[in-house]
């Protein structure tokens, strides 16, 4: 079964210097019937105007997933980290039992437009931690590249939460499949582009929940698609 969250259904936060668009319930937009899949909690689509951003703020029990699309993301938190987040960056903060950080548009003339994603831990109040690793766009090229896994194998990110995060990139007629195990179910988010999703066209910015499926067939029908597959426990 797979279930569609169009593009143009998303909660919205429209101010001078932040567009953002909300797969599930946050901040002042709330849906009951979308609070989240499986562990997955949140996903925004942002656009910050150049150098402007959110300053420093706390966060607790979250595993927080930032992916840039464009431009550069600066990140300070309260463990001393600093860094800057550019395409191909995968940074993952586990707030644990509180964590304070900002993050801040780098650039005075460019826009960034990144996805953030919360996951809820494995744990409650662990300890908070940070991690961040580059993946180059030849590794998702007409593949499937695990970026995120609760053990980091095959060098991805480590998060605490039963769940293998994968990017892949995606040329036109280019195809890949996805096996999913029983008790399993899957999110797939459209990052960038147009893709096919079994026999289902899908567009930049929307999502499917997808359950009972036992593999799943991903085919690239633009230049520059590009797409995440969360692979969860139900």
């Amino acid at each position: 079964m797979i279930t569609i969250r169009a593009a143009q259904d998303r909660g919205a936060a429209n101010l001078d210097w932040l567009q953002s668009k909300h797969t599930f319930s946050f901040s002042q937009y709330y849906d009951p019937k979308q609070m989240g899949f499986g562990t997955l909690r949140v996903i925004n689509e942002d656009h910050i105007a150049p150098g402007y951003g959110f300053p420093t703020h706390g966060h607790q029990n979250m595993e927080i997933v930032t992916y840039v699309l464009q431009g550069a993301l600066e990140h300070k938190d309260s463990l001393g980290n600093g860094s800057v987040i550019l395409p191909g960056d995968v940074q993952r903060m586990s707030a644990g039992h509180g964590i304070q950080h900002s993050e801040f548009n780098a650039s005075s003339t460019d826009s960034v437009h990144l996805l953030q994603i919360w996951l809820l831990p494995e744990e409650n109040d662990l300890k908070p931690s940070y991690e961040q690793k580059n993946f180059d766009v030849d590794t998702k090229l007409g593949a499937l590249k695990l970026i995120c896994s609760q053990d980091g194998h095959d060098g991805s990110v480590t998060i605490h939460q039963d769940v293998n995060i994968y990017a892949v990139v995606l040329p036109p007629e280019n195809m890949v499949s996805h096996s999913l195990e029983p008790e399993r179910v899957a999110w797939l988010q459209v990052a960038k582009g147009m893709v096919k999703l079994n026999d289902i066209e899908l567009h930049a910015g929307d999502g499917a929940a997808i359950e009972q499926e036992s593999v799943i067939t991903l085919t690239g029908l633009v230049q520059d698609t590009e797409v995440l597959l969360f692979d969860m426990a139900t």
